[in-house]
């Protein structure tokens, strides 16, 4: 049986983690390679990307590390003419940097407006100027970027510089497409809901539950129709969807991955 990424090269930025665990960026990277891709798996931390070598296991020679900060023109240029340079084209790419911050207009520094839309949403600006050039070079290619359910509906807090950057990803992804879709570029969007990643226990508990991690847990998955809460694994499984053949007459359009969150009314 085929891998159904095989002969593909593919970029994922934000692929390492804030801890331990199924992180959505790390999950992209190891199922990805599994499937057969060469992975150019971008962070900003080194160090976060060792848990994802190890958790690729058998598939981790596939992965090829490299570091940047994915809100600045100069290390994301850097980053595709490394993935350029090592594998000698593009043809995925998974733009999977962000996080939120807590706060409305009022409380909201601006400041932190700002590092919002630069963190979720210009990252994914500049990695799509970047590597498109080279998409076209080899007749196309297929990108999917990672929003939020926080694009769609409240979901939970006050946090309009992360809900207005996510929301922007999901049009932003739309126009990208249109554009290119006559050159052979697919552009989709993947829409995680609360899912359980590690970014619940290092940041959102603090943000949000006083660090009352089981508070903070049964909350979320109290908005869940089916139950329970994803991980990353199932972010990954979307975006291998999305970044594959089988969905070669797919583009300017969305994946929601919520267990049927965003559907419900309360």
């Amino acid at each position: 049986m085929s891998r159904r990424l095989a002969g593909k090269v593919a970029i994922v930025t934000g692929a390492g983690c804030v801890g331990p665990g199924w992180g959505n960026g790390r999950a992209v990277a190891v199922r990805f390679a599994q499937e057969g891709a060469l992975v150019l798996a971008v962070d900003k931390s080194a160090d976060a990307m060792t848990e994802t070598l190890a958790l690729a296991g058998d598939a981790a020679p596939r992965i090829s590390t490299w570091t940047g900060d994915a809100t600045r023109s100069d290390d994301v240029q850097a980053m595709v003419q490394a993935c350029v340079a090592r594998f000698g084209k593009i043809d995925v790419l998974v733009n999977n940097v962000g996080g939120s911050r807590k706060g409305g207009p009022v409380d909201l520094a601006e400041a932190d407006w700002d590092a919002q839309i630069d963190f979720n949403l210009k990252s994914v600006f500049l990695a799509c100027k970047f590597a498109i050039p080279e998409m076209l070079k080899v007749g196309g290619g297929a990108i999917v970027n990672t929003a939020s359910t926080s694009a769609l509906r409240w979901t939970g807090a006050a946090q309009v510089g992360y809900a207005s950057a996510k929301a922007g990803i999901v049009q932003l992804s739309r126009v990208v497409a249109i554009e290119y879709a006559a050159r052979n570029i697919r552009v989709n969007t993947v829409i995680p809901g609360q899912m359980h990643t590690p970014m619940v226990e290092a940041r959102l508990a603090k943000q949000r539950a006083g660090g009352d991690l089981d508070s903070l847990l049964a909350q979320r998955q109290s908005r869940i129709p089916l139950g329970f809460m994803g991980d990353g694994r199932d972010t990954a499984n979307a975006a291998l969807f999305l970044a594959s053949d089988e969905a070669r007459f797919i583009t300017a359009t969305e994946i929601v991955v919520d267990g049927g969150m965003s559907a419900r009314c309360d």
